[in-house]
């Protein structure tokens, strides 16, 4: 899921317009986390249904929504420093030519 997710990130980079700037930027490393977050939420705990996995968080969806968006933050990570990287070589490109 980590390297689909800087796959998703490396393709949002490349065709993120540079007009919009450090904005831009943040708005597509929101965008990115917040499907990541689906991702990880919709897939239930470890592969397991839903029902299941709220069974181990006591039946709290704010538990369980609270544990897949720490997983979710630590795993960004690397899709976080794909979009940098693949945004700053761009703007390099860019203020070169």
């Amino acid at each position: 899921m980590t390297f689909v997710m800087a796959g998703l990130a490396a393709i949002v980079a490349w065709i993120l317009p540079l007009r919009w700037g450090v904005l831009g930027f943040l708005g597509a490393a929101l965008g990115l986390f917040v499907v990541h977050f689906a991702a990880l939420s919709a897939m239930g705990f470890e592969g397991e249904p839903l029902s299941e996995s709220l069974l181990l968080f006591g039946g709290s969806w704010v538990a369980y929504f609270g544990f897949n968006a720490q997983v979710a933050y630590r795993a960004f990570a690397l899709s976080a420093l794909v979009l940098g990287a693949v945004v700053v070589w761009r703007m390099g490109r860019v203020s070169r030519a």
